[in-house]
């Protein structure tokens, strides 16, 4: 049975108490390009705008321990699922799931919800599409924050390009069997990629899968990776990376840059310090205790190291004017 057929969309609820309540959110969603995507917005509708942005496999339930610390601050905050993931629509066609389209669904929530003076945290994947949609909406946005992701052509990272696990996932056909029939990717990749294993077993792992329910809905798990640019000859996405870079070379927004000291795929050491050379004026690079999935293992002080840099460079007034 297909959820996506319901008349009535999944909700957070829906997912049993134990998701509920570490993730004590109301559900909304936005039709945005004709997809059905899936949010949660707390906070002072006045208040200055924090869009979390998550990346592959996760949803929204990755920012849960971020969120707080935020919403203490006095912050707006607003955190969808990326169309594809979480308790959005699943396309299970791969034309939906390019670069472009993935951005311009960010920039129709951006647009549908009137945001403005936004501080863009973006993660993992969460970083090629935020960014893009920032750059296409520049005006709105008034910081920046990045977390193991990247907005560049080359290098890719070291971890991409070995033939296992990476390149094994993505194969034509082998991919599609280890990361749709096998759930590879919001199942044991993600299992493996935080450094407390045991809390992410009991505490979060069953949100990463249950929501992916069938072969079809996680598409996203091995199509967006497809864009990763690699190899030149067959790069889908390679001139895109281009013009983000491009864009993001020119951004003065206050920036800084999180990491996970363990972090396997965007090591610390290769990755951070390119941010630090398109940006000189970012603030950071801040290492937490963390792999890929940072926000697993030191959720809450993120969101300290958020607040306290979006109080210096955003800050709430009590009328809540920025």
């Amino acid at each position: 049975m297909n959820p996506w057929a319901d008349a009535r969309p999944r909700t957070i609820g829906d997912l049993g108490p134990h998701v509920a309540r570490r993730y004590p959110f109301e559900s909304r969603f936005a039709n945005v390009n004709g997809w059905r995507m899936h949010y949660i917005d707390e906070g002072p509708r006045d208040a200055p705008p924090v869009l979390l942005l998550h990346g592959n496999p996760t949803w929204g339930y990755l920012w849960r321990d971020v969120i707080p610390p935020l919403l203490a601050g006095g912050y707006r905050v607003i955190v969808p699922d990326q169309v594809g993931f979480g308790l959005s629509e699943h396309p299970h066609a791969a034309s939906a799931h390019s670069l472009d389209n993935h951005a311009a669904n960010l920039v129709a929530l951006v647009d549908q919800l009137g945001l403005d003076g936004i501080f863009f945290v973006c993660h993992d994947w969460g970083g090629p599409t935020g960014l893009s949609a920032l750059l296409t909406r520049q005006e709105r946005a008034v910081a920046v924050a990045v977390m193991s992701t990247w907005a560049w052509r080359e290098p890719s990272s070291e971890f991409h390009r070995r033939v296992m696990p990476w390149k094994t996932l993505h194969a034509p056909l082998v991919g599609p069997f280890l990361s749709g029939r096998q759930a590879a990717f919001p199942g044991r990749t993600t299992y493996l990629s935080v450094v407390d294993r045991e809390r992410i077993r009991a505490d979060a792992l069953d949100a990463y899968v249950s929501v992916l329910p069938d072969v079809g809905d996680r598409r996203l798990t091995w199509q967006w990776p497809r864009s990763i640019p690699i190899d030149p000859a067959t790069d889908i996405a390679g001139e895109r990376f281009d013009w983000l870079e491009a864009g993001v070379r020119k951004l003065k927004l206050p920036a800084t840059v999180i990491w996970g000291r363990e972090e396997v795929v965007f090591t610390a050491d290769a990755f951070a310090p390119r941010w630090h050379e398109i940006w000189p004026h970012a603030e950071g690079t801040h290492l937490v205790t963390g792999n890929h999935f940072l926000q697993e293992d030191s959720g809450a002080e993120i969101g300290d190291l958020l607040a306290e840099f979006a109080g210096r460079h955003v800050p709430v007034t009590e009328e809540g004017d920025r």
